[in-house]
């Protein structure tokens, strides 16, 4: 048997301690351990009083060796700045919490490199399973971890099949409802302040204010579009230079964002070039994270529900964990339209 122990100075107690302080045999401290069901209550009280006067704490690491999994989940975010995906994973942690399981958190900051070792360490770690935002969808990491039996849920993004898990939202739907409301504020200039065009969210929230125009019967080209380097505030106080730098023939008089980050970015140079929000520019985020509704102008935005993605996700990984036959689900959200003063006057 591996002795589980703690070492306090020069004071070492195990499982062999534990059961001679307690009177008990070495196997009845392990099921009190590992199987306390099966331990009268009287001898799990002894058990338990003597591990807490020798300062027992057990070696989760060699129980772990012994079952070959760990009781650890991770989850490799996106950015690590955007409250976003900070409230995705507190949904995440909640859900776990809920099943007995630690979350390990991995920011990737966007990058693949980065994200692939952060896979390969969770891999390392026998984790039950790994919630990933990814850069790419279709990587093949992705399809090799489940095979190799490390389960996979995919976080805020789809993959063309269905060969995994996916909790997302219907970004299309969401950058359609903003440019419609845009549109009944009487805006027929808007522009779209996107992140880069590599990341999925981002293109199908560009589709959706495009399909907008049309049913509004506006031509594609009213929709200028302004693409940043990043999602976060500092690109959108640059995307706002752009655009108060245009000629009034040619500026927006509404501007619908791909985050709030980048709305609140945008929103802050308006504020120091006084151009008035909304008569002068009305603005739209996505995502309505906390931020949106205490910013100076509060601002509009297109909600997503962030812990029941994460909860939803997590609770994906522990069903695919525990059944063997387990088919993969794709789960979409409907996001919502929050109006705030950024898009409406409110004379």
């Amino acid at each position: 048997m591996t002795v589980e122990s703690r070492t306090s100075g020069s004071t070492t107690a195990g499982v062999r301690e534990v059961a001679e302080a307690a009177g008990v045999s070495m196997g009845t401290v392990s099921n009190v351990l590992n199987r306390p069901d099966v331990v009268s209550p009287k001898t799990r009280a002894r058990v338990h009083a003597a591990m807490t006067e020798l300062g027992f704490v057990r070696n989760e690491s060699a129980r772990q060796l012994r079952a070959g999994r760990s009781r650890t989940v991770g989850y490799v975010m996106l950015d690590g700045t955007n409250p976003f995906f900070t409230d995705v994973a507190q949904g995440i942690e909640q859900e776990a919490e809920a099943n007995d399981l630690s979350l390990f958190l991995c920011n990737s900051d966007n990058r693949p490199d980065r994200e692939l070792s952060y896979l390969n360490r969770l891999e390392q770690q026998r984790v039950q399973g790994i919630l990933i935002t990814p850069s790419d969808p279709e990587a093949p990491i992705l399809d090799e971890l489940p095979r190799r039996g490390t389960p996979v849920v995919i976080v805020d993004r789809t993959r063309s099949s269905n060969t995994h898990c996916s909790v997302a939202v219907d970004d299309v739907h969401g950058g359609e409802l903003a440019v419609e409301h845009l549109i009944e504020m009487g805006h027929e200039r808007i522009a779209f302040v996107g992140g880069p065009s590599t990341l999925g969210q981002v293109l199908d929230r560009k589709s959706g204010a495009l399909q907008a125009l049309t049913k509004a019967g506006l031509p594609p080209d009213r929709l200028l579009d302004v693409e940043t380097s990043a999602l976060t505030v500092t690109e959108g106080k640059n995307a706002g230079e752009r655009l108060l730098g245009l000629s009034a023939r040619r500026r927006p008089t509404a501007v619908f964002c791909a985050n709030d980050l980048l709305a609140l970015g945008l929103l802050q140079e308006c504020v120091s070039a006084r151009v008035r929000v909304p008569d002068d520019l009305a603005i739209v985020g996505y995502d309505d994270i906390e931020f949106a509704a205490a910013a100076a102008v509060p601002l509009s935005s297109v909600r997503q529900p962030r812990r029941q993605l994460g909860r939803t996700a997590a609770a994906l990984l522990v069903r695919e964990e525990q059944e063997p036959e387990h088919r993969h689900e794709q789960v979409l959200f409907v996001p919502e339209l929050v109006v705030r003063r950024s898009s409406r006057p409110t004379s």
